[in-house]
């Protein structure tokens, strides 16, 4: 069989390195089983059924999916322990009750009285019983009750009594840690989450409400997990192949970037500008998030054998096929030569993909099929 290398694909394409993504997997499980708690990935990053396979036989108990389309490519891939944080709606109640009738252990989140109500009329009218976690607000202010609500425990007790439901904990998601400005601030957030989980489970129980389950998910902060103590589960999605905003967030470093996408020079039109083949519907227009001020597109590898990044590249602008890069006088970039990026944010880049190249250095070794791109719904 002939060999394939990276310096022959057609670009742009995105590629994984198999020892940086196998490392990637072994460390966080490594991290759950030191901290005392299960890890369930949120495959929302990868949308590939054979990286969800790497991470369960690495010792994770299941997966997460962001929306039930993506759920069901993994469930018909053979993934049975699925759970969606995600606020769904009981207009898909039909596709829930496939689901669980296929084989699946599924749960959801809920934050909504009224909407948990549907839930229980829609799963208690064919006499099925769907598992659901209260999301709770811890900062974020995106979905989630409010800790703080004097009809936050009600709210919990009410949803605990439904019949067709199945009250299993309270689930966060820290997503306000992509703001931090330090690691100091990132174990505040880390913390203060923990806090409000504990508090709310404890006035839960002295309402009569027993508490199976803390949730929590955000690679930012994963690396806390051994000071979040109470926690059941965490949920980190992104560690699998890192990306540049989470190196900007201490969460790794360019070591752990597992996640590339290789592109061509096709223009050199002036000394100061170098123009790549891989635009917006490649790198996507996300900005880079950090402690510092992080300018540009993705940071640029010069060539395909380099292991260090020249900052003076600075991707400035996208098209939709075209990357716009300020480079120095002296930069050495042709119309035909190779570079790498590391994406601002990789699981974005994932779904602009319809696979992944899996390398090992410069050798093509697997194509992973991105199995749930688009299931958006």
């Amino acid at each position: 069989m002939r060999v394939m290398h990276l310096h022959s694909l057609p670009t742009p394409f995105v590629a994984i390195d198999r020892a940086r993504v196998t490392s990637n997997i072994a460390s966080m499980q490594e991290l759950a089983r030191t901290a005392g708690v299960a890890l369930r990935p949120h495959a929302k990053t990868h949308k590939s059924p054979a990286i969800a396979r790497w991470q369960l036989e690495a010792g994770a108990i299941g997966i997460c999916c962001a929306k039930l389309a993506e759920a069901e490519v993994f469930a018909e891939a053979g993934i049975k322990d699925i759970r969606v944080p995600y606020p769904v709606n009981p207009v898909n109640a039909d596709r829930v009750r496939a689901l669980l009738s296929s084989g699946v252990t599924l749960s959801i989140v809920v934050d909504d009285v009224e909407v948990a109500r549907q839930w229980s009329q829609a799963m208690a009218g064919a006499g099925a019983k769907l598992a659901v976690l209260v999301k709770v607000d811890v900062g974020f202010h995106r979905c989630g009750i409010d800790p703080d609500s004097p009809h936050a425990v009600e709210a919990i007790r009410t949803i605990s009594e439904f019949s067709g439901l199945s009250l299993r904990g309270l689930l966060s998601h820290a997503g306000h840690s992509y703001g931090a400005n330090s690691a100091h601030e990132l174990a505040e957030i880390a913390d203060k989450e923990i806090g409000l989980l504990r508090a709310m489970a404890a006035r839960a129980k002295d309402a009569g409400v027993e508490i199976q389950e803390l949730s929590v998910g955000s690679t930012p902060t994963a690396r806390f997990i051994t000071i979040q103590k109470g926690v059941t589960e965490m949920r980190p999605g992104n560690y699998v192949f890192y990306d540049r905003t989470q190196v900007g967030l201490g969460a790794t470093t360019l070591s752990g970037c597992a996640m590339s996408v290789v592109s061509t020079v096709v223009s050199r039109p002036v000394a100061s500008r170098v123009i790549f083949d891989a635009g917006s519907k490649t790198l996507t227009s996300d900005a880079a998030r950090g402690f510092g001020t992080t300018v540009g597109h993705g940071l640029v590898y010069p060539d395909l054998e380099t292991d260090t990044p020249q900052p003076s590249i600075t991707i400035e602008r996208l098209s939709e096929e075209h990357a716009v890069a300020r480079v120095l006088p002296n930069c050495t970039l042709r119309p035909g030569d190779r570079v790498r990026i590391v994406p601002n944010h990789a699981c974005v880049v994932t779904n602009l993909a319809d696979e992944l190249i899996l390398a090992d250095g410069l050798t093509v070794v697997d194509r992973i099929a991105v199995s749930a791109r688009g299931k958006n719904y």
